[in-house]
């Protein structure tokens, strides 16, 4: 007897809005903005809202979580807040365990939040990832609204379409592709960020000007100055700039939930995120990304694709801007005389799946994709940044 096989398929395209706004004083009593987005698509009676918020902002801004409240307590305001502020710690570490994500779960269950309600998470990247994580998978998905706090979080993470935590010793190795229903940067939010913290954000801005923007990264230049001292509205433009060229990316490179193997915006972060696990996570994200992106410009110019000029300009303006090239943990040395850094190319390719994928550069703003890293000359590299510290 012979066994026939026969099989349907369909395509199924789904379209998202990804919506970005930019204002100051979002829960002030004269800005309409949270209330517009909340009645923007035909909300039923009845739309609860929970707010998530970092502790380290509660801290900052100690009458953020009454003007919360007292916003949404408005006659005409389109949905009705659960509770007070539910106040859960930040930084990295939350991201290490489900904690926080189980009691998510269960405040999300107690309050009835359903598909129509939403979470309002108010925090740095960490939280974001984390309690994004969480709306992502109750119900199959509750509609998140993020309110980045950090300007690495407006800049980059927040903006994004993605959700994890950490597993394994691996960063976000667990996680979903859910597209925020929206995104409010707060500008006001930045002013009493500590300089480490403010300056963060202004190296995501370098990696997306170098492999999509020469003119954005030229501007930086020249204003960089402006930028080491963290000047309000040289700040702001190029938050808004990097936000943009992230969100232009999404939505028109044709993979925003990377089924393939390649992930341009995280040029130099294959050695960023396992710098990161190298050090238990003590080396925050911004510094991790400016070391990686310093070996990754250095190891295209050593691979003949970049010219000693430009990486000149680029490693000049990453240290205009505050940051360290190197770190002593990248020429740790391991068994035998390896370097654990370079295992970070693998976790790279396996987080992705298929081959092995890394954007260097060919100029200022303009990358190019390769499948395969010499180790020698990446080691050579390495050794480099190490004398220029």
């Amino acid at each position: 007897m012979h066994l026939s096989s026969s099989s349907l398929e369909r395509t199924i395209s789904v379209s998202f809005a990804h919506r970005i706004f930019f204002t100051r004083s979002v829960f002030s009593s004269g800005n309409p903005l949270l209330a517009e987005i909340l009645s923007a698509d035909a909300p039923r009676r009845g739309t609860k809202a929970l707010v998530v918020m970092d502790e380290g902002v509660a801290r900052a801004f100690p009458k953020l979580a009454e003007a919360i409240s007292l916003h949404f307590a408005h006659e005409s305001f389109p949905a009705t807040l659960v509770g007070a502020p539910l106040i859960v710690p930040g930084g990295e570490a939350i991201k290490n365990n489900r904690d926080l994500v189980e009691q998510l779960y269960r405040e999300i269950e107690r309050h009835g939040i359903d598909r129509h309600s939403c979470v309002l998470v108010i925090g740095g990247g960490a939280l974001l990832d984390a309690a994004g994580f969480a709306a992502a998978t109750a119900h199959r998905g509750v509609r998140l609204i993020r309110l980045p706090t950090t300007s690495l979080s407006q800049a980059d993470a927040g903006v994004g379409v993605k959700n994890g935590i950490n597993a394994f010793g691996k960063k976000n190795f667990v996680g979903t592709f859910a597209p925020p229903f929206a995104v409010i940067n707060d500008s006001n939010f930045l002013a009493p960020l500590p300089a480490a913290e403010k300056r963060a954000g202004l190296i995501e801005a370098i990696k997306v000007a170098l492999i999509r923007d020469a003119a954005f990264f030229a501007e930086m230049e020249e204003s960089a100055a402006a930028l080491a001292r963290f000047q309000g509205e040289a700040l702001e433009r190029v938050i808004r700039r990097c936000a943009e060229l992230h969100v232009e990316h999404i939505a028109t490179s044709g993979d925003p939930f990377e089924f393939g193997s390649a992930r341009p915006l995280d040029f130099g972060h294959w050695a960023a995120h396992k710098l990161e696990q190298m050090s238990g996570f003590a080396i925050p994200h911004g510094a991790a990304v400016a070391h990686g992106l310093a070996l990754d410009v250095i190891y295209s110019a050593r691979c003949g694709l970049l010219a000693a000029s430009a990486v000149a300009r680029i490693l000049a303006l990453i240290q205009k801007l505050g940051f360290a090239l190197f770190d002593p943990l990248m020429t740790q040395s391991g068994p035998n005389g390896s370097m654990p850094l370079l295992a970070g190319l693998e976790e790279f390719r396996e987080h992705l799946g298929g081959e092995l994928t890394i954007t260097l550069l060919r100029d200022i703003g303009r990358g190019e994709e390769v499948h395969a890293i010499d180790l020698a000359l990446m080691r050579e590299s390495l050794l480099e940044l190490e004398r220029r510290l």
